[in-house]
């Protein structure tokens, strides 16, 4: 495998954290990002160089272009050019149409939204330049239309994520880069069992009967941002287990 650097934003724990790792164990350099958690992101970058690896942690608000350039900038002096770039950070705000907070809707689509496109403006020049890049948008069924009552401003933040992601491909072809969303179901991360969500009920809407956890997301990312996947773009790939609880099958 040719020797690749890729930027994970959001990797301090959770699904960036394991993504990281298994970029790491395929071989990558990885860049982890984090807003607040430096001592996780630390922790990951400490795994990885354990083992072998090469990685470095990077703070960064990723709601500010400048500070989404910085990013870029800092992981390619580290590292060198980047190849591969994983959109996995996000927020979450609970709320729907009758009750939401409109002003968390800003905070929430700077990450989610915004900085999906900053970043990835900032990592182009590199991958243009070698003709090669994969870019990985880590979406959610939300965005796809789970029946699921209180995430519906933050699915429009996913919806939009993957309208990006199918653009981003049209506009990228050409130049050798791939861009690919994957939407996870349901995750077993620290956050979600801190949330007080019944894993069991949501298990028995899979058709898996089970919840996702972060090594799958990280597995299916992996082979995204892999050689194998060259003539793969454009697509969003699901990774729920077998989901039933759409709004709409249509």
């Amino acid at each position: 495998m040719t020797p690749r650097t890729a930027l994970v934003t959001g990797s301090s724990r959770g699904i960036g954290r394991a993504i990281a790792l298994r970029l790491a164990r395929d071989g990558a350099a990885v860049a982890v990002n984090y807003r607040e958690r430096r001592d996780q992101a630390d922790e990951v970058v400490e795994t990885i160089t354990r083992a072998g690896g090469r990685a470095v942690a990077i703070g960064a608000d990723l709601g500010s272009a400048a500070d989404c350039a910085r990013l870029a900038q800092s992981a390619r002096q580290a590292l060198g050019p980047i190849d591969i770039l994983v959109n996995n950070a996000g927020v979450f705000r609970k709320g729907d149409v009758a009750d939401f907070d409109f002003a968390q809707w800003e905070a929430m689509r700077s990450i989610n939204v915004d900085g999906v496109a900053h970043v990835t403006r900032a990592v182009l020049a590199d991958m243009k330049a070698r003709h090669w890049g994969r870019i990985v948008n880590i979406a959610s069924i939300a965005g796809i239309g789970t029946a699921t009552a209180g995430t519906t401003f933050y699915a429009a933040t996913k919806a939009a994520m993957i309208a990006f992601t199918r653009r981003f491909a049209l506009d990228l072809g050409p130049h050798g880069i791939t861009v690919n969303a994957i939407a996870p179901g349901f995750i077993a991360t620290d956050m979600a069992k801190q949330s007080g969500a019944d894993f069991d009920a949501i298990a028995a809407k899979a058709m898996m009967r089970r919840v996702g956890t972060a090594d799958d997301i990280a597995a299916a990312t992996a082979f995204l941002a892999s050689e194998e996947a060259g003539f793969i773009t454009a697509q969003v790939l699901t990774v729920d287990g077998g989901r039933t609880d759409f709004v709409a099958h249509a």
